[in-house]
């Protein structure tokens, strides 16, 4: 028998609409015990998957019963009926449950009225197909996996709420087959790029986490502390330094990591303080191959994952909470190589009509930039001034895969000086859709010309930038040993898999991404 509901002097409930529906179900919990089922059993033997069915049975006819005793489980998304159709998903697809007296045993009957939407159940039956076309399971025997104390979302309302679904992915993911899908393919993608690591003949290394010093990008740490060793540690930024260790250790000419970098940085649609990317370091290379083997990971993974090297642009969205809205008419980006390569100096002379390489002092370049309305504070350099006019005025401009080549030397202090033009180096950035997403060097391997880098990176942390390098003098020892000419490249993950999917926030394409 259901126990009271509690109420307040008025004889109204004391609970909340959300309460009483708990109150409801925790009663149902206690009703199943006393019928003799345990509301949260121990295993399941499924042995068929919604999906599988819909397919092995396409061509059954309607009002047609196959021979087929299945197991299936999953979560129901429906009742009808007094729980006669149920409506049951499994992470396949979807397929409908017959349960009637006339199949059902006396002891399975009673169970019926005690389920409820987002109840997960199992189901041992027949299939067939209804007169009106329906693959549909013929119920013998229900059995409750787990019993929902909570119910699921209003199926037109309650995946409307954005907030609630980044919190709660798991609430997004239960209701959500486009979801799903995504999520999906995020995997698609993450598998498939490591397996044209591999067939390159690429090695797959496995890194620190915990860094004594941060180093490999210019970004700001996280900081925890080590209790047995009494020190402070470093999340890993970048995997970077420790990869090139182990080119000068040869262990293999060819090495990739795909890890989880954290930068104690600014939230928005592209940026998350958690996120993931590959990199990989060959020898005997320069920046140039690296160009080749970006576009080959990004194209062939595009039409892998997605069946064609031409997909719809995510829209540009600004950084705030939700979804963009798709455009009425998507550019369409077109990932087949060859990708152009252009300077980031022929790019600024295009957008913005300087030839910054004719002013190559800071106090030259300085006033320019901020005629053309870049925020400067003055302490740049020259490198950064040029940094930040490309930052501010070209990036948006870059929609279709480009990649981004000869960076300003100051503002790439792990890269080899260019052959041609001193104040550069040879460093690429890739673009896509106005979005950075890989970045790539040719490698600096000159221990004296890196300990300088990495001084001046210092008299730059001491004059406020906290997003400079630090000094590592482990890392130039290992270069003092010899690293041969390499290439090194990192793609970011989570913006590759925005583009490929037409996500424009990041958060959507994060399982559990950090949120406000």
């Amino acid at each position: 028998m259901s126990a009271p509901i509690e109420t307040d002097e008025q004889g109204q409930s004391a609970l909340s609409g959300e309460e009483k529906l708990m109150a409801v179900r925790r009663q149902k919990v206690q009703d199943l015990r006393e019928q003799g089922h345990n509301p949260y059993p121990y295993a399941f033997a499924r042995n068929a998957l919604a999906g599988d069915l819909h397919r092995r049975w396409a061509d059954l006819p309607a009002d047609q019963k196959t021979d087929e005793e299945v197991r299936i489980a999953g979560r129901i998304h429906a009742l009808r009926n007094t729980a006669m159709f149920i409506d049951l998903h499994d992470e396949s697809d979807k397929i409908q449950i017959f349960a009637h007296k006339q199949d059902l045993s006396p002891e399975v009957l009673p169970l019926l009225p005690l389920l409820d939407i987002g109840d997960l159940i199992g189901v041992r039956g027949i299939v067939r197909r209804t007169k009106r076309g329906e693959l549909t399971v013929n119920a013998q025997e229900i059995t409750v996996l787990s019993k929902a104390l909570r119910g699921l979302p209003e199926k037109h309302h309650g995946l409307q709420d954005i907030e609630l679904r980044r919190r709660q992915r798991y609430l997004d993911l239960m209701v959500s087959r486009d979801s799903q899908t995504l999520f999906r393919q995020r995997s698609a993608i993450i598998r498939h790029i490591r397996q044209i690591m591999v067939d390159e003949g690429f090695m797959e290394v496995e890194t620190p986490m915990l860094h004594p010093i941060a180093g490999g990008a210019a970004a700001k740490p996280f900081i925890t502390h080590h209790n047995a060793l009494d020190r402070d540690l470093f999340l890993r930024i970048a995997p970077e330094l420790y990869l090139k260790r182990l080119i000068v250790g040869g262990v293999s000419d060819k090495v990739f990591e795909i890890n989880r970098n954290f930068r104690n940085e600014g939230i928005s649609n592209r940026h998350n303080p958690e996120f993931t990317m590959i990199e990989g370091y060959q020898a005997w290379v320069d920046y140039h191959a690296m160009c080749d083997l970006v576009e080959k990971l990004v194209s062939q993974t595009a039409q892998q994952v997605r069946g064609r090297m031409t997909l719809p642009a995510p829209q540009q969205a600004a950084d705030q909470d939700g979804p963009a809205q798709a455009a009425l008419d998507p550019i369409m980006l077109d990932f087949t190589p060859p990708w152009p390569r252009k300077s980031m100096a022929e790019l600024i002379q295009t957008y913005c009509e300087v030839d910054v390489m004719a002013y190559p002092e800071p106090a030259e370049l300085g006033p320019i930039a901020e005629k053309l309305g870049c925020k400067l504070s003055g302490k740049e350099n020259w490198g950064q001034i040029m940094g930040a006019i490309f930052e501010e005025k070209v990036e948006a401009h870059l929609i279709q895969p480009i990649h981004v080549i000869d960076f300003p030397k100051a503002i790439s202090p792990l890269a080899k000086t260019h052959r041609a033009h001193p104040q550069l180096a040879e460093r690429f950035e890739s673009y896509i859709n106005g979005w950075e997403i890989a970045n790539a060097f040719s490698e600096l391997s000159d221990p004296d010309e890196q300990r300088a880098r990495f001084t001046e990176q210092l008299a730059a942390r001491a004059g406020g930038d906290d997003e400079a390098h630090q000094m590592d003098e482990d890392y130039v020892r290992a270069l003092e040993y010899g690293m041969p000419p390499t290439g090194g490249f990192g793609i970011g993950i989570d913006r590759l898999v925005m583009v490929l999917t037409g996500c424009a926030s990041i958060r959507d394409v994060i399982l559990f991404p950090s949120l406000r």
